[in-house]
């Protein structure tokens, strides 16, 4: 009898939890993405030792932490079993989003791998502008004719071991550390001169594009849920479904008496 007194309650409870509870989206906060580099490439950031430039290959890309104004990328093996690097970037903005993805790199000397500069998540506007050390960016800057962006304190830039957690010293340093751009001549100007921010979440119009050289060389497709969708009709159903089911355990209840 206790049981058919509480059963519609604790329907209705697991219901409500089921209908209000976190689920699952395509685009994940993390925006996990696989990219295979049919070259070698070199990245920036802090990485294994001997793991400054990534063979050809097949890698995932991660958002370890996007709080703040700065984001923090992390490449993985295939398997996702070892990070080879953890990289500072800053969001930056492009006019035209695509579905694929897009990466980007600047130009180095022949025979020299390619440099990672950015990285694009499909159907996004803004994506993700790595951040040099200073000494690379002057070289990338000069040989790519484009302004490059830096650290300015020294930050380590290999490791003995992976990095796994956002609260480990060398992740909070690059939280921190203060970010320029370089420009082909050598002068050192400000963020914003390299990169443009995203807009309001309610604004999708940039005022100019941002000064990136976007060369996708790896595309790599992403099933989407439509942004549009609604969870009011999920919601009346259970609400429906609620009814039904109290209605029926009263039932069952007045039969038993």
């Amino acid at each position: 009898m206790t049981f058919l007194r509480t059963a519609p309650a604790v329907f209705c409870i697991a219901l409500l939890g089921a209908t209000f509870g976190p689920t699952a989206k395509a685009d994940d906060w993390n925006r996990k993405t696989v990219v295979t580099f049919s070259g070698p490439i070199e990245i920036p950031g802090v990485h294994l030792a001997g793991w400054g430039v990534l063979p050809a290959g097949t890698y995932v890309f991660k958002i370890m932490d996007s709080q703040s104004d700065r984001h923090i990328v992390q490449i993985f093996n295939q398997d996702e079993t070892i990070v080879y690097a953890t990289i500072l970037a800053i969001p930056n903005y492009r006019l035209k989003a695509t579905d694929k993805t897009v990466v980007t790199f600047n130009e180095r000397p022949a025979g020299q791998p390619e440099a990672l500069r950015g990285w694009f998540y499909p159907g996004r506007n803004w994506g993700e502008e790595f951040v040099y050390p200073k000494s690379m960016a002057m070289d990338l800057a000069k040989t790519a004719n484009t302004p490059v962006l830096f650290t300015v304190a020294e930050i380590p830039v290999e490791v003995a071991a992976p990095i796994k957690s956002v609260d480990e010293p060398v992740v909070m340093q690059l939280k921190q550390v203060p970010i320029m751009a370089i420009k082909p001549t050598g002068e050192e100007v400000e963020l914003a001169v390299v990169v443009t921010p995203p807009p309001a979440a309610d604004t999708e119009v940039a005022t100019a594009p941002a000064l990136l050289a976007q060369v996708p060389v790896a595309q790599v497709p992403v099933d989407r849920l439509p942004d549009t969708a609604s969870n009011l009709p999920l919601i009346g159903l259970c609400g429906l479904l609620a009814l039904g089911g109290a209605f029926a355990v009263r039932s069952l209840r007045n039969r038993a008496l």
